[in-house]
């Protein structure tokens, strides 16, 4: 009652609202059923909540002054003190839990907790979790705060780890070099005999079928002191890009010809090489001794090609030689070193090696070897090198001679030890000074391939998605303009399997050095035919391993060793598993194996055979017991012979008219099986309805299964042997 009293006063003092009276009194009510201290406590929660709204009212100026009724009450407009602003958050599509804590700058916990009031996002149970785009607005939006999406920042670009080369030397250290000239022209001309008799030594006995089929380098030491480095070429039609490369790699090009050939397709070739390399030429105008060699003619047909000779007014030296007896060789040379000195060429010695691969190979005991010409710098044992994504610890080095040797200058070639992968013809060699340099490097260089890789897997997706939308778009028009009911399906989907129907060869090549490697697939680049697939599943160098036959195996396949050996026991594994392994040194052989064997894999067609053919002389019509009419026709046999036991079909104006098997052949009144040339007999057909004419032709045919050839030539399959 006490507490009635002092509430009842209060409310008279303070003039509580009528809404605030009420409140008060459930509050008493209830706080006579609790303890004295909640009593106390509840009842001025409810006095300080009266008290307060009713000092809300009191102190608004606009209640105190009011204006007489009809008068218009004109009232300020409310103004906030302290505006609101709510915190924005930049997020960006594919933002993790850990992510989206920093960019709001909140903890995990509390991005868990959000989580927690957001429904089906029980799947975000890790900080590394991706949040999609809706799930990221509602926890920034549930955490008090705005989102606002901006494009994802692109990783910055990763540090160039390349190896490149270095600045210009300084000229003072610069010293003279051997010249590398590499020899070219067309096959059979002469350019290795040259060589041979230039270094003494025979390497035509040594290559197979009497041509060249690697790019070797050679240092030849002349009488007169100079050294000049010697490229040799292929001049094979198969080996273009061994040509290539070797006009890139070197200083001089001497261009041999044939003085009773004069230029032919490989010696144009070479020609091109020179003038895309920039490289200044000597023409050597070989087999002079020859009874049909005609000198004028062949420059001639050089000045046709735009190669300006000395005589002529252009620059070009040219030098009538015999290489097989020696004729003017020392001319040669003499031309070869004055070219030098024009061009005045000199070498780094000093600065870190730079060079190029001539070729690369397996050795059985030894293991990758790669033949180099030195460019800049001198190389020793143990120093650092890459090549493409190769690279090596330098264990070794030889002389063309197989010679070890203990140091390199510019301009000499060597053969470099110690490669971790076998490099590629034709990669730049560098040196790098410390291991750790050195494979990053090789792999920001791998790295590199992998995007050019991925772009390239990229663009061909994007054509496939191309065209599979192209083709769902007209169906999907094709089965809207059919309306509902056409378009359904009548019976259950069934998956359809398709089986290609054409023929398909696998091979495997395998070879004894990267460059032969790289010919062999430029020609397998040229296979465009439709009539059998070529699957080229594995290639390599080095000598025919298990691996190759059980992948062989696998796809139906064949090996193809190119001047490799075949170990008994990679043999006897592939006589189990029935993979054909051809063993072949010459490249020309290679590919008519190749030919033949795709030959085998083509499907036999079907072809008519001429046996016979007769001229229709007059036409009989007769009764047959059944008293059908039918048509006799009398024939005399012009080609071959009528036999009753071959079908036969009747030719009128080039034209098949009818086509059946024979019923009766008479000659005279005897029924008989055959009718040999210049003999007149009766024929008559199974389709007895057709009408005979006068002047017809019946042809009597035999069918049978032919044997397919391929449309595909590489260019030389069918040479005999040739020498170069």
């Amino acid at each position: 009652m006490t507490t009635w009293c002092i509430l009842s006063s209060m409310f008279r003092r303070f003039k509580c609202s009528k809404r605030g009276l009420e409140m008060s009194l459930r509050a008493c009510v209830q706080a006579q059923k609790m303890q004295a201290g909640a009593q106390l406590d509840l009842c001025a929660r409810g006095m300080m909540g009266c008290i307060n709204t009713r000092l809300l009212h009191i102190g608004h100026q606009d209640l105190s002054k009011r204006l007489p009724p009809g008068v218009q009450q004109k009232r300020k407009p409310l103004k906030m003190t302290k505006g609101i602003s709510l915190s924005r958050v930049h997020v960006h599509n594919g933002m993790t839990i850990e992510m989206l804590a920093a960019a709001m700058n909140k903890s995990m916990d509390h991005v868990y907790e959000v989580l927690f009031h957001i429904p089906k996002t029980e799947c975000y149970d890790h900080d590394e979790a991706v949040l999609d785009q809706q799930t990221i607005i509602d926890v920034v939006k549930k955490s008090g705060m705005i989102p606002e999406f901006v494009s994802k920042k692109e990783e910055e670009e990763e540090k160039n780890e390349d190896v490149v080369r270095q600045p210009p030397p300084d000229p003072s250290v610069l010293v003279r070099r051997p010249p590398v000239v590499t020899i070219m022209g067309h096959v059979d001309h002469g350019k290795t005999t040259l060589l041979d008799k230039l270094r003494n030594s025979n390497v035509v006995d040594s290559e197979f079928g009497g041509i060249t089929q690697h790019t070797g380098a050679f240092l030849v030491t002349l009488q007169s002191g100079e050294s000049i480095c010697f490229l040799d070429t292929p001049g094979h039609a198969a080996f273009s890009a061994m040509r290539a490369r070797g006009a890139d790699l070197t200083d001089i090009i001497i261009l041999v010809v044939a003085a009773d050939d004069g230029v032919m397709p490989q010696t144009i070739e070479s020609i091109r090489h020179a003038e895309s390399a920039g490289v200044p030429i000597i023409v050597a105008i070989n087999k002079i001794d020859k009874q049909n060699a005609n000198v004028e003619r062949t420059k001639q047909m050089l000045l046709e090609h735009q190669i300006q000779l000395e005589e002529f007014g252009g620059d070009v030296q040219a030098v009538p030689i015999s290489a097989l007896k020696g004729v003017n060789l020392a001319e040669l040379q003499e031309a070869i070193v004055t070219q030098a000195e024009l061009m005045n060429l000199k070498g780094d010695p000093v600065g870190l090696v730079e060079g190029r691969v001539v070729d690369a190979r397996l050795d059985e005991k030894r293991g990758r070897l790669a033949m180099a010409v030195i460019q800049r710098g001198t190389l020793r044992k143990g120093q650092y090198l890459i090549a493409g994504t190769a690279w090596a610890k330098v264990r070794a080095m030889f002389d063309d001679r197989g010679n070890p040797v203990q140091q390199v200058q510019p301009g000499m070639p060597v053969e470099i030890l110690g490669w971790k992968e076998t490099p590629s013809a034709g990669d730049e060699i560098l040196q790098v000074k410390e291991e750790a340099e050195l494979k990053r490097a090789v792999a920001w260089r791998l790295a590199q391939q992998m995007k050019v890789k991925q772009e390239q897997d990229a663009a061909v997706i994007n054509e496939l998605r191309s065209e599979h939308d192209k083709e769902y778009t007209a169906a999907l028009v094709t089965r809207r303009q059919q309306g509902f009911y056409r378009a359904r399906q009548t019976g259950p989907r069934r998956k359809e399997i398709t089986h290609e129907d054409e023929p398909q060869f696998s091979l495997v090549i395998k070879g004894d050095v990267d460059g032969t490697v790289d010919a062999l697939l430029d020609v397998l680049d040229t296979y465009k035919s439709r009539m059998c697939r070529l699957d080229l599943i594995h290639f390599g160098v080095g000598h025919v391993t298990e691996s190759d036959v059980e992948i062989a195996a696998d796809f139906n396949g064949e090996v193809y060793a190119f001047n490799v050996q075949v170990p008994e026991k990679v043999a006897a594994l592939a006589k189990s598993k029935q993979v054909p392994i051809k063993k072949h040194n010459i490249i020309y052989r290679l590919f008519e194996d190749l030919i033949a064997s795709i030959n085998k894999r083509l499907p036999k067609i079907k072809e008519d055979v001429i046996k016979g053919e007769a001229k229709v002389l007059q036409v009989f019509q007769v009764t047959l017991p059944n008293k059908k009419k039918s048509y006799v026709a009398g024939c005399r046999c012009t080609f071959g012979s009528m036999s009753k036991k071959l079908k036969v079909k009747v030719m009128r104006d080039g034209e098949v008219v009818c086509e059946g098997s024979v019923v009766s052949l008479k000659h005279f009144k005897n029924e008989v099986d055959s009718v040999k040339k210049e003999e007149e007999f009766g024929i008559s057909l199974s389709d007895q309805d057709f009408v005979f004419q006068p002047q017809d032709m019946i042809v009597s045919y035999e069918v049978k299964d032919v044997d397919q050839e391929i449309d595909w030539n590489p260019g030389f399959v069918g040479k005999s042997s040739v020498r170069d």
